[in-house]
């Protein structure tokens, strides 16, 4: 269930009362005459099934309530109602597989910020993975994927080529350019910083790498896991199960390539510079082809229940 609250000028409050009584949807619904200070006007609040809250929300803005008052969306985690259990029986499908697309695009909308933290992280994320790829751990890799955040970024690109929001695209595009050149250049410093403390070394890098060493040399698997890694992705942000592990396997096929490349340049060896950066471009192209397509599909399969 999701659990709406309405702010409404009180010309249009009986229209919005309307459109909930006429939504098999909807329960719960409680109104507040005159309450709301700012904006000023009525205060309504009701719960719906998520699988009914696309066509709900769509309704709601067509009366303008965006513009001259607000609607503000919220997940209930747990509800103990029989009137909840009837509201999500009648609603179409299984709430699992419903896209409510105002909440992933304010949820993306979010994740696309350049902020200080979201650099950082990307910073700390492709150091790690560098000193993994020259240590040829792949626990520091592990590592490193759990700290990279371009999962947000990733999933906002998808659904601004979706849902045609430029501001979203080029919000999306801006934080990923700036986050792995913020990883790749601080990497390539930091490789200098521990050679000249003797803590690495360029032989490290030429050494064989048995572990690692797939993270710069692409083939066709490359593709494969990225558009898994996309699908997956994109399943978890529409099911509101997005979690950490997702974030994980995203990262598994971006971070630890930009980290490769970082220190590649760092030593001067091109070939591998040049096979990590086009593991990174095909791991990203699959991942936001393979993220586009869950979204289109899943429109396409809401559409027709």
């Amino acid at each position: 269930m999701l659990h709406l609250r309405i702010i409404t000028p009180a010309d249009r409050t009986a229209r919005v009362e309307e459109v909930l009584a006429a939504d098999a949807a909807v329960t719960h619904v409680v109104v507040l005459t005159g309450v709301a200070r700012d904006p000023v006007g009525d205060l309504v609040t009701c719960d719906v099934a998520r699988e009914g809250a696309s066509g709900l929300l769509d309704a709601l803005r067509g009366l303008g309530l965006e513009r001259d008052g607000s609607i503000m969306l919220e997940r209930v985690d747990a509800a103990v109602s029989a009137s909840a259990e009837r509201a999500e029986r009648r609603a179409p499908g299984f709430g699992v597989d419903a896209v409510v697309w105002d909440e992933i695009e304010h949820t993306t909308g979010e994740e696309t910020r350049l902020s200080a933290a979201y650099l950082i992280f990307m910073v700390v994320a492709t150091v790690i993975a560098g000193i993994g790829v020259l240590l040829d751990q792949p626990i520091l890799i592990v590592g490193a994927m759990v700290v990279g955040p371009e999962f947000g970024p990733l999933a906002a690109l998808c659904v601004g080529v979706v849902r045609r929001r430029a501001v979203l695209l080029r919000r999306a595009v801006t934080a990923l350019v700036a986050g792995f050149a913020a990883g790749i250049v601080v990497t390539v410093l930091t490789t200098w910083l521990l050679d000249a403390a003797g803590l690495v070394g360029r032989d490290m890098l030429l050494a064989e790498r048995p572990l690692t060493s797939f993270i710069w040399q692409p083939d066709a698997l490359s593709w494969v896991v990225g558009f898994l890694a996309g699908v997956a992705g994109m399943l978890s942000l529409t099911s509101a199960k997005a979690g950490t592990l997702v974030g994980v396997l995203i990262s598994v096929t971006t971070v630890p390539a930009a980290a490769n490349a970082a220190v590649a340049l760092a030593y001067g060896v091109p070939d591998e510079a040049a096979g990590s950066a086009l593991q990174l471009v095909i791991n990203l192209a699959a991942i936001v082809l393979a993220g586009v397509l869950t979204l289109l599909v899943q429109r396409l399969a809401w559409r027709r229940t």
